[in-house]
């Protein structure tokens, strides 16, 4: 059984909370984390963008659709590319 957390966050002007589980949170953290973007700046993108969905669902497939990105070849070369001057 997994707990839903739930945070603040900011959006361009307004300040609102979502609730996800903690491996979307994980996730999220990750995506800012390799973008280097704010947590901030990420949920008001999605916020932005998103057209009918509400912003928690937004949140969702935002993670998904970025790691599906992730996971095509051109992706998988250019997580190696980083991996690889990294070290």
């Amino acid at each position: 059984m997994t707990t839903l957390i739930s945070r603040n966050i900011t959006l361009a002007d307004r300040r609102t909370s979502i609730r996800l589980e903690p491996e979307m949170w994980d996730a999220l953290s990750e995506i800012c984390t390799r973008e280097r973007r704010s947590l901030h700046d990420i949920c008001t993108q999605i916020d932005q963008e998103r057209h009918q969905s509400g912003l928690t669902a937004g949140v969702r497939v935002f993670i998904l659709k970025y790691f599906r990105d992730a996971a095509t070849e051109e992706g998988h070369a250019k997580a190696l590319q980083r991996r690889h001057s990294r070290v």
